[in-house]
């Protein structure tokens, strides 16, 4: 009987150069080594896509869509080759494959395309014979066998799309953010992680535009019922974990959405009356002046006349997490 599939996927920022490269390879035979079955899914290195869009700018002011999917989906065959060769010099046996080789297929949109189908034959041929299977995020084939990739966030929705086609247990999606937190760490010391969120949750925080996830993949972990942990890649703290488990109705974090508008995210924040008070107290005592209220059952998205300053989103977010 075979083990358990775990699925991790590695960011750009965790295979940015061969240093870091080496820090996922050693995380990777953390979960190898306990007799795991493990399916990696790498993204670009660095800025890699972002380099590699430039270029064909300066080649052309009217660049093919099929031919910039072609040349995006290099950077993530980059990876994927230099980790394997990695690992196989470390004496473990890894395979690097393709979107395509991966049996990822999916519509004919370029640039952002939609996973239709996964067939995981080669993929579970290469785990049988104990390979670590490192998979090109972004990436999949249309029906016209031309390569497609899968816009923001690819890879993220790869990671988790090839969890529910392996009907692997977890995913782990690996970052230089050890987890969800109330706010953005890098602007709020005071910022606390999440240790647990439902998918509606995430979904409402990817969809204000918090960079943790992107929302195609909490919605494949939703359907598909997959337990998504982020982690960080250069440290072993623990990670914040989104499923279906909700633990009970609390405040989940706080979000800043263009320059005015702020968004506070929690299961049953509509019947938090304590808490509305505390955000129409702020609102008078700095004389904000509103364009929009409105309260949802998991969400209260306020939308202000003037830019709202980071100082003002520190005030909401002491007010409503340090009690």
């Amino acid at each position: 009987m075979m083990d358990d599939i775990i699925v991790l996927k590695f960011g750009g920022s965790s295979v940015a150069d061969n240093e870091k490269l080496k820090l996922v390879a050693n995380k990777i035979l953390e979960y190898y080594n306990t007799n795991k079955k493990i399916v990696v899914v790498l993204s670009a290195q660095g800025k890699t896509t972002d380099n590699l869009i430039n270029q064909a700018k300066e080649l052309s002011d009217n660049i093919s869509k099929r031919e910039l999917d072609t040349l995006l989906s290099t950077g993530e065959q980059l990876s994927i080759a230099k980790l394997s060769i990695l690992l196989n010099s470390m004496g473990y046996d890894a395979i690097s494959l393709t979107g395509w080789q991966a049996g990822i297929y999916t519509n004919n949109t370029n640039q952002n395309a939609i996973i239709e189908k996964i067939d995981p034959s080669r993929i579970l041929k290469e785990l049988a014979l104990n390979k670590i299977v490192i998979v090109a995020g972004f990436q999949g084939i249309n029906k016209n066998l031309d390569i497609t990739t899968l816009g923001r966030g690819g890879s993220d929705t790869t990671a988790v799309a090839l969890a529910a086609a392996l009907n692997a247990k977890k995913c782990y999606i690996f970052s230089d953010v050890d987890g969800v937190y109330t706010a953005d760490p890098n602007k709020f010391p005071n910022a606390k992680k999440i240790s647990n969120i439902s998918y509606d949750e995430m979904l409402e925080i990817s969809n204000e535009g918090a960079k943790v996830l992107h929302n195609r993949c909490v919605e494949i972990g939703e359907k598909y019922n997959i337990p998504i942990i982020t982690k960080s890649t250069f440290n072993n703290e623990k990670g914040s974990t989104i499923s279906n488990k909700i633990e009970e109705n609390t405040i989940k974090s706080i979000i800043k959405k263009d320059v005015s508008r702020i968004s506070i995210v929690g299961n049953g924040i509509s019947r938090n009356l304590d808490t509305i008070q505390k955000i129409l107290d702020i609102i008078e005592q700095e004389k904000l002046e509103l364009l929009n209220f409105e309260v949802f059952e998991s969400k209260i998205s306020i939308t202000f006349k003037n830019t709202i300053e980071d100082k003002i989103l520190n005030i909401f977010h002491d007010a409503i997490f340090n009690k």
